[in-house]
């Protein structure tokens, strides 16, 4: 580690493999907590190059516990976080809006780490259930159309670094990992991510998969579609700009789509939106997410994936969705 992190402070990148060893090392217990939190922030003063994010992300899916949904046609949907924005949690709403539109979603997420409440944060609040029981997983998507891959169950090698994240409580390259380790191995991926340079380095690795994706950015900061302004959408058909006129709804403010600054007041706004009593913009930003999801998966314009997702939150098929697997964690 000591050779690897003189390189690196030298502004020297390192290969994949090396990448990889290092994860590897990591989840092996071979290195101090000190050098494990040197090698993240390394990371947070200098970019990370294509090889070295390929390599952590071989690490990790090659280290995880796998499930695989065959037949299932799933997609994650998930960002990167680390935007600093502090939104309401619009991909795990937009995910159950997607469910219940009748896409499969293998929600892949976690607590949150440099914001103030993430996904698994209000899932948890709710009462839904985190496991890695595949029969379990499997029974929620056969009867919610949405599973919930909460990540510390599924990457055990990660349980060294969690505590040295959670103290240094800003985005590192793990936040960056997050959307391209999903044990589910899904078929189909809309990521978002925190800024431009990472939005390249994604679309060129996502160009080495087989996957149905979207990877998206606001211009103006946002790890996912905001409304606020314009956003750049690279898929695996196309590199487009989206604006919100695209869906013949109007650019909203920054204030609209803020979120609770406690987990009890995310699950509030959580709760309001899904039930159908959020604001235009809440809405709007959620069916904008939920409907590039469901476009990618049936390969459809966006603005019928769109109009699809506003039918599932509106018809209360999305809440259906979250109460059907708020239950089945109860039994």
């Amino acid at each position: 580690m000591k050779e690897i992190l003189n390189r690196l402070i030298n502004q020297e990148s390192i290969s994949s493999d090396e990448a990889k060893t290092v994860l590897v090392n990591i989840s092996a217990g071979q290195y101090n907590q000190n050098q494990i939190a040197s090698f993240l922030t390394v990371y947070m003063m200098r970019s990370i190059t294509i090889e070295e994010l390929r390599g952590f992300r071989d690490a990790l899916l090659e280290l995880c516990i796998p499930v695989h949904f065959k037949g299932y046609n799933s997609i994650d949907l998930c960002g990167t976080g680390g935007d600093g924005k502090d939104t309401f949690n619009i991909s795990t709403l937009s995910s159950f809006v997607t469910a219940g539109a009748g896409v499969n979603v293998t929600k892949h997420g976690n607590y949150g780490v440099s914001s103030a409440c993430g996904s698994s944060n209000v899932m948890e609040y709710l009462g839904i259930k985190f496991t890695n029981n595949k029969d379990f997983l499997k029974r929620s998507l056969d009867e919610t159309g949405i599973c919930v891959l909460h990540a510390p169950l599924f990457h055990p090698a990660m349980k060294n670094v969690a505590p040295i994240r959670k103290e240094l409580g800003v985005k590192t390259f793990f936040n960056m990992l997050g959307p391209m380790v999903n044990p589910a191995f899904p078929e189909n991926q809309m990521v978002g991510v925190f800024n431009l340079e990472l939005l390249r380095l994604y679309g060129y690795l996502y160009q080495e998969t087989d996957k149905n994706y979207a990877v998206v950015h606001a211009l103006d900061g946002y790890d996912e579609i905001s409304l606020t302004g314009k956003t750049k959408v690279i898929s695996n058909k196309s590199e487009t700009l989206f604006e919100p006129e695209d869906l013949g709804i109007n650019q909203i403010d920054a204030s609209a789509i803020s979120g609770g600054n406690t987990v009890k007041n995310a699950a509030d706004i959580f709760k309001k939106i899904i039930e159908g009593r959020g604001t235009e913009a809440q809405t709007n930003v959620v069916c904008a997410n939920a409907g590039l999801a469901i476009a990618t998966v049936k390969q459809i314009p966006h603005q019928e994936g769109f109009e699809l997702a506003k039918e599932s939150l509106m018809s209360g098929k999305a809440k259906k969705s979250l109460d059907k697997l708020i239950e089945l964690s109860s039994a």
